[in-house]
């Protein structure tokens, strides 16, 4: 199996770089920096200015954006993309750079898959999509727990991009017949970050009430990656996906009592069980995260 990897270079790319080469994939990186990946059988894939191929990952250096990149990441063909490349936040750039530079990007990396006949795509996007996260205003969900059906209160760059992200990929898969997943990310980070989060969390909980308090270790974003990836399915899907529990040690129907005041909790949310509905990942993808935050 052959998988491109755009975004390589970062956090959940080389998680999922990592990942892939543990079930033998052949991963051609895509980074817009030069970038090493220690391979699992001790190799190194490393990219200058031009591809290079050692240790079963070739790191083709450039930007997600230029098509003509894009198309040296499927020289040699593809059974599938883990499109991950992006500005992460709207704060990393202008509006017109965060929102222009990531559609752009993803309508590139699917269109040229798409050409070459490439079958399966994976987006990540991100619960950032329903507008909280980077609102200029305080915003509180329509209702609790959130799902694929809420519907987004989007006011920043990155948000709007992230949906048109997802436009873009139902668009292909009708287009092309490409079946493609977009995979809701929610705060990710290794366990240094996550435990430095959880700590701040803790100690003033109004600050994640944003994100729901929701997060999820880079390993099972890999995870999810490798399973949107390859498991069988047919169609466009969005899931949502995040550890199971929150940050925060208060229960969380307590949390949106406080934080978000006169939100309807549609169906018990027992304990500190994270307010999203991560069903649908589940039942596509058989996705359960395994690694936990603790106190």
């Amino acid at each position: 199996m052959r998988i491109v990897v755009t975004g390589a270079g970062g956090n959940i790319g080389r998680a999922t770089v990592a990942r892939l080469r543990t079930e033998g994939v052949d991963v051609v990186a895509l980074s817009l920096e030069p970038v090493a990946f220690p391979d699992v059988a001790g190799g190194v894939g490393t990219g200058g200015d031009a591809a290079s191929s050692t240790g079963g990952v070739e790191v083709v250096v450039g930007s997600a954006g230029d098509p003509g990149v894009v198309a040296e990441a499927f020289r040699g063909g593809a059974d599938a993309v883990i499109h991950l490349a992006a500005i992460p936040a709207p704060t990393l750039g202008s509006a017109l750079d965060v929102f222009a530079g990531n559609t752009r990007a993803t309508f590139v990396v699917l269109d040229e898959a798409a050409r070459r006949g490439v079958r399966r795509a994976v987006l990540a996007s991100s619960y950032a999509l329903l507008g909280m996260p980077f609102s200029p205003h305080d915003l509180h969900p329509p209702h609790y727990p959130v799902d694929e059906a809420t519907p987004p209160q989007i006011e920043d760059p990155y948000a709007l991009s992230k949906l048109v992200d997802e436009l873009t990929g139902e668009m292909v898969h009708r287009r092309d017949g490409m079946d493609v997943v977009a995979l809701r990310f929610p705060f990710t980070g290794d366990t240094a970050r996550l435990t430095a989060a959880a700590a701040d969390l803790r100690a003033d909980p109004g600050k994640g009430a944003r994100n729901s308090w929701a997060y999820l270790h880079v390993d099972d974003a890999a995870e999810a990656a490798w399973l949107a990836a390859s498991v069988p399915l047919t169609g466009f899907h969005r899931c949502f996906v995040a550890a199971p529990e929150t940050f925060c040690d208060e229960p969380t129907e307590q949390l949106i009592a406080t934080h978000h005041p006169g939100v309807p909790v549609r169906t018990p949310i027992p304990g500190r069980r994270v307010p999203i509905d991560t069903s649908a990942a589940e039942r596509l993808l058989g996705f359960v995260p395994k690694r936990h935050i603790t106190g």
